[in-house]
């Protein structure tokens, strides 16, 4: 399986918070909701949708899968949603309790073993495993090297600061720009992959 890491992402590379003012204010971040100005389905929506259809499983951390938790299980008569409902996922946490796992095919990995298990089922036949949101795991991918694809969705504002997915480690990972499409809102949706 490819581990594919996909972002709503500031120009200065804040992830927190895109969805809404509530979804976590974490430092005091007061911008929780900023990706909905520059939203539109055919190029950023299409994001998702082709990051989805290569999906085998979602992957999250405790407080994206939570967050998601709360909200796609009640949508209905969309696709999306119910792929999003369907596919398997795995939620990394060390507090959830099994049956805290409301949301129909969650499996959960426990925090202190996340690497090893991320890394065996990478080892596995099968499609894509996808991490939406979660940037304390998607830093814990990129840092052991266990991420095969970035997928950042980069959106025209900056933000001053909040929580970011890169490694902050001083190490060099290089990476290719494998596409981009720009939207009319001036939005770059950019895919990455590791080099070497």
């Amino acid at each position: 399986m490819r581990i594919v890491i996909i972002e709503f992402m500031s120009l200065d590379g804040v992830v927190q918070a895109p969805g809404g003012p509530e979804e976590d204010t974490d430092g005091g971040f007061a911008h929780g909701g900023w990706s909905h100005p520059f939203f539109d389905p055919e190029v950023t929506g299409g994001a998702f949708d082709d990051a989805m259809s290569g999906a085998e499983a979602l992957l999250f951390g405790r407080r994206t899968w939570q967050t998601m938790a709360a909200a796609w299980p009640g949508r209905t008569d969309d696709p999306f949603a119910d792929r999003m409902n369907a596919i398997p996922k795995y939620v990394v946490s060390q507090t959830l309790g099994d049956d805290e796992l409301t949301w129909n095919n969650t499996t959960r990995i426990p925090g202190d073993e996340a690497v090893a298990h991320l890394r065996k089922l990478r080892e596995t036949e099968g499609g894509d495993l996808v991490l939406m949101g979660s940037p304390t795991l998607a830093r814990t991918l990129l840092s052991e090297g266990l991420a095969d694809e970035l997928r950042l969705i980069v959106m025209p504002v900056i933000l001053g600061g909040g929580k970011s997915i890169f490694p902050a480690d001083g190490a060099l990972r290089t990476f290719e720009l494998v596409s981009t499409v720009t939207s009319d809102a001036g939005v770059n949706v950019c895919v990455y992959r590791p080099v070497g």
